[in-house]
């Protein structure tokens, strides 16, 4: 046994080194494993028997030759170096693993100078993207070109994977394509499609080309669906994707969505879309009614940009427009907003708050500057709203614009006396009915003041100022110009009592109750605003106490490493208003008996632990003994996967729906999924959908059904690990 430190054999490094380019393909793509810096580590070479040829000028290890290096190794039987040519050459058994990579093969044979060479009856293993990748004769032709024969590429697991694709020949480009001559795709050896030409993105960064297709089928609205974007890297900082999309009942549908990153505080997305509808559709729901029998133009539009200029001061758009109130009902299965839908903006490239389907009602267009100071925030918004209700907009309310100064609660000059206030300026318009300019300024002063640690106690005192002016056809005489006061006063008593339970347990060691008792009273003059225009909120008068109570279960936990955490478990809150105005009713007509006690409003978050969780929001009426509202939502889950989520929302004489969402594993491969929606009120099931899911370790399949009011669906999903979403019909 020969072993040698490579800093005492200085004329192996170029072997060692060539070694480890030979697997230099970056492990992004499918390739040989990436390249190694040996002059960041020690380098070890082992053989059983080590020479140096003079005439030839070459170097022959033999026997068990191990070499080691940071990060990896390389093992062969034999390995020679000739020093004439600069080309190395491994054989017998040949393993190289470099950062979790493998390449295997029989022979390996590569030139220093050009750092290209070939591998024989080779075997790779990517532990990126769990790629395997293997062929008679693997090839570099380039610094990130490489020529496969015989090729088969799979991400399944073991000597007979589930699939795989075959291929006479393979050429990647890494961060560019690849391309599969005489092409195959074999399940369990045997074959399902051939293909004589196959082209597939071998790519690490953004690089422009055809995304995976959506393909589906909608039996009553839609017909054969199929969706092929295509993907543009414009540049580092923009990209684009565009939509082909043909129905076979609606006919084509061309979008554009173009993204772009100036810096990390201006970014932005622009959306369009546009068909020729040649569906034929006569229907009336929610008092609106269409007969189309000619192509409509239907398109919409998003756009979302923000800019901060510092960490104060900020702006924003948020334009959403669609050519008519049924494009979300008729597109309600697919569409841009729903795949961009989300309720928190983590992602600067998908902030869609709204659920683009057949229940959202309006749409609002915003374009929004924002600057803060220490004390004081100035808004200016525009809002356009496109209310999907009505036949026509033009009697829908718009601001053009709202801008709104707010004042900070703070010290009146080092006194107990704290002061804020909101001023604002809306001029509404609309094509039909009232519109003009309103100006608000409310002032409110408050005196906050603590009684030991068990109670505060806060008075208040404001005035509302309104001012308006109409300019609509109908003001001169209607009142082009008027103004109201309002006065406010109140005051607000809080508390808190609490213990702690020493519990002792394995995971909770204390569990604190607290009670927390609330009182506000808030006192609003009658005045008079018979002569308000519609855009002003009328503000009714007001005598009244409202009372809380509060109960709260805090749980103090153990954390493995010895730390703290607390968790909320449990928090029940019940609150009703007394009017004292309605007390002193002598008379109304009709006459009925004096109400003053306002429904009562219940609240409970349940927790107890990970995988339950149950809330309720209701209102009761002690007045007619009746559920007013009752809104209870539940969650079930298991650490294997299961979960239930039940939905129960009923509204007296409006409202009454019930929303459950399951899915069950069923075994370690087979789960079932079931969404069911329905009305209630009205006996009708707004959807219902089972789904079946098959996955295994590289590929997975999905089949599902799904039924609305005016739709049946059927959607067959096939999802091979690494490669893609596949089929849906």
């Amino acid at each position: 046994m020969v072993r040698s430190l490579l800093q005492r054999m200085l004329r192996w490094l170029p072997l060692a080194g060539m070694l480890l380019i030979l697997c230099s393909v970056p492990v992004k793509a499918a390739g040989l494993p990436g390249k190694a810096d040996i002059s960041k580590g020690p380098v070890t070479i082992e053989a059983e028997k080590l020479s140096y040829d003079r005439e030839k000028d070459t170097y022959h290890a033999q026997g068990d030759v191990l070499i080691t290096f940071t990060g990896g190794s390389l093992m062969a039987e034999s390995v020679i170096l000739d020093r004439q040519t600069n080309e190395a050459f491994a054989e017998g058994y040949v393993l190289l693993m470099s950062d979790g990579d493998i390449l295997e093969g029989d022979r390996v044979k590569f030139d220093i100078d050009t750092k290209t060479g070939i591998a024989y009856e080779g075997r790779m293993f990517l532990v990126k993207n769990h790629f395997y990748l293997t062929g008679s004769k693997i090839e570099k032709l380039g610094e990130e070109t490489y020529h496969v024969e015989c090729a088969s590429a799979t991400t399944c697991d073991g000597d007979a994977p589930d699939w795989k694709f075959t291929g006479s020949e393979l050429d990647v480009t890494i961060d560019g394509y690849g391309t599969l001559k005489h092409g195959k795709f074999l399940v369990r050896d045997f074959p399902v499609f051939y293909t004589p030409y196959l082209l597939f993105p071998a790519k690490t960064t953004r690089q422009s080309g055809f995304l995976f297709p959506r393909l589906s089928f909608s039996r009553e609205k839609l017909g054969l669906d199929v969706e092929v974007p295509f993907y543009w890297a414009i540049s580092t900082t923009s990209d684009a994707t565009f939509y082909q999309r043909h129905m076979s009942k609606r006919g084509f549908k061309e979008g554009a969505e173009f993204r772009y990153f100036l810096s990390s505080s201006s970014f932005g997305t622009f959306y369009g879309d546009f068909m020729n509808d040649s569906g034929r559709v006569t229907d009336t729901s929610g008092g609106l009614s269409r007969n189309w029998q000619s192509d409509q133009k239907r398109w919409s539009y998003y756009l979302n940009h923000e800019t901060v200029f510092d960490p104060s001061f900020s702006f924003r758009t948020d334009i959403r427009k669609v050519s008519d109130n049924w494009y979300f009902k008729d597109f309600s299965s697919h569409n841009y907003y729903l795949d961009n839908y989300s309720p928190r903006e983590l992602n600067k490239f998908k902030r869609v708050p709204f659920v683009g389907n057949e229940s959202l009602g309006s749409l609002d267009s915003t374009a929004r500057l924002v600057k803060n100071w220490q004390l004081y925030n100035l808004t200016a918004l525009v809002r356009y709203t496109d209310d999907f209700t009505s036949a026509s907009n033009d009697p829908t309310l718009q601001k053009y614009p709202e801008i709104t100064l707010k004042g900070i609660k703070r010290p009146v000059y080092g006194t107990p006396l704290n002061a804020e206030f909101d001023a604002s300026y809306n001029y509404y318009y609309r094509s039909v009915g009232q519109k003009g300019h309103l100006y608000d300024l409310q002032p409110v002063f408050s005196v906050p003041l603590q009684f030991g640690n068990y109670l505060k106690f806060t008075p208040l005192a404001g005035v509302k100022g309104t001012l308006w002016d109409r300019d609509d056809n109908y003001a001169a005489a209607a009142g082009e110009h008027g103004d109201r006061t309002l006065y406010i006063a109140g005051a607000n008593v809080a508390s808190e009592v609490s213990r702690v339970f020493d519990v002792g347990g394995e995971k909770v060691e204390k569990i604190r109750h607290a009670i927390k008792p609330e009182l506000t009273y808030t006192y609003i003059p009658n005045t008079n605003q018979d002569d308000l225009p519609d855009f002003v909120a009328r503000v009714p008068e007001q005598n009244t106490i409202t009372y809380a109570l509060t109960n709260t279960l805090t749980a103090r936990l153990k954390e493995k490493a010895g730390g703290k955490s607390y968790h909320e478990f449990l928090r029940f809150k019940l609150a009703q208003t007394y009017d004292l105005k309605e007390t002193r009713r002598e008379y109304i007509s009709p006459p009925r008996e004096k109400r003053p006690f306002s429904d009562v409003d219940m609240e409970l978050d349940v927790k107890p632990f990970q995988y339950l969780a149950f809330q309720a929001r209701n209102k009761f009426s002690v007045n007619s003994g009746e559920w007013k509202q009752t809104n209870y939502d539940l969650n079930l889950s298991d650490w294997r996967g299961d979960s239930l989520t039940v939905g129960y929302r009923y509204t007296q004489s409006a409202l009454e729906e019930i929303n459950l969402s399951l899915k069950a594993i069923i075994t370690k491969s087979l789960s079932f999924t079931h969404v069911l929606r329905k009305n209630e009120l009205d006996r009708k099931t707004l959807e219902s959908s089972y789904g079946l899911m098959y996955s295994k370790q590289c590929w997975s399949v999905e089949m599902k059904y799904t039924e609305t009011e005016d739709d049946k669906r059927y959607t067959v999903y096939f999802l091979l690990y690494g490669f893609g979403r596949l089929g849906g019909w």
